[in-house]
């Protein structure tokens, strides 16, 4: 197949974060592509749109931080973003498999795009799955575990699943946007001035490898960063 994964490798198609022939796979079907910048005309259109909103976004939280954006944003000029599309079949027994097992993600932003009107997307609130109704042509942005540890804790990833339905296919489209490559990740520095440092820092190209070697399992890349 043309578009295989690589060994080691999340792009492509297929599903990635497999570390044991016994791990029990999720229920769905995924091609993941990196955008930024050789990707076709609509596609890069759409990869740099994106690209946009999370700019505005940093910004904003840059100011809810009261932290400098220029700095925040500098991270993040030649990110690291990748596009997946997500497709999710009927399962008869819907009950007895997930379509993406709970993990937060391994990002500092992702924009989450809900293509039909079927539910499947599940927050963990106070030991409780939470489902999310689509709404049309609205983005979901989820904080990651980078803008966690960047933030040093400000603002928290959050733990999410998708579940399958008996009798409908479900369609998303997710953007991770993440530092770029050469950078460290760690809290940012004014923001420690004062206070205790809560996570780790360490090369970005460091937490991509830990990332590719461990299967999704909730915060677990907050849990090997976090002093």
């Amino acid at each position: 197949m043309a578009c295989a994964q690589i060994p080691n490798h999340i792009e492509g198609y297929g599903q990635a974060f497999i570390v044991s022939e016994e791990q029990k796979l999720d229920w769905g079907v995924m091609l993941f592509l990196f955008g930024l910048p050789g990707c076709l005309p609509t596609l890069e259109n759409y990869s740099m749109e994106l690209h946009n909103v999370m700019i505005q976004l940093m910004k904003l939280i840059a100011k809810n931080l009261g932290t400098d954006p220029e700095k925040l944003l500098s991270f993040f000029e030649d990110e690291i973003q990748g596009i997946k599309l997500n497709y999710y079949p009927p399962c008869p027994e819907a009950s007895k498999v997930l379509g993406a097992s709970p993990h937060s993600d391994t990002t500092a932003l992702t924009l989450l795009l809900q293509v039909n009107e079927v539910e499947g997307l599940q927050f963990n609130r106070n030991q409780k799955w939470v489902p999310v109704k689509p709404i049309p042509n609205a983005f979901i942005i989820n904080i990651g575990d980078v803008l966690e540890i960047l933030s040093n804790g400000e603002y928290k990833s959050v733990v999410h699943r998708a579940v399958v339905n008996p009798e409908k296919e479900r369609l998303s489209i997710a953007s991770f946007h993440c530092q770029k490559m050469g950078t460290q990740i760690g809290p940012l520095e004014d923001l420690v001035q004062t206070n205790k440092a809560l996570y780790k820092t360490l090369p970005i190209e460091e937490f991509r490898r830990l990332k590719m070697t461990s299967k999704l399992d909730g915060k677990f890349m907050i849990n090997k960063d976090r002093f």
